[in-house]
């Protein structure tokens, strides 16, 4: 696995930040909207926007003083694919355990 896919997934481990992903993808919001549901302090919750974005799996950008997150589409699709491969991989092996238990079995 390489180091940006291992970075996603741990980032994705803490269920804060899993949290702000799934807040996302009802579309862009604002860095205040994000915290809201959470009881911790501004610069707390700000750290976890950080690891979000140092794994791209969100963007930010800000206009005067307010601060929009949005999901990066890209990211979720390599952890789509990632999980794609492996449903296959595990899809050739079971159908080859099946072969051989058939085969057994005459």
């Amino acid at each position: 696995m390489d180091n940006l896919l291992a970075l996603r997934f741990q980032a994705l481990g803490a269920p804060t930040r899993f949290a702000v992903v799934e807040a996302l993808l009802d579309g862009p919001a604002a860095v205040s909207d994000l915290a809201a549901p959470h009881k911790m302090a501004l610069p707390s919750f700000t750290k976890h926007l950080g690891v979000l974005e140092r794994a791209g799996l969100i963007e930010s950008e800000k206009r005067g003083r307010v601060r929009t997150c949005r999901l990066n589409p890209a990211a979720l699709d390599e952890l789509h694919g990632w999980f794609a491969d492996r449903r296959a991989l595990w899809g050739r092996r079971l159908d080859r355990l099946d072969r051989h238990l058939r085969e057994t079995k005459e």
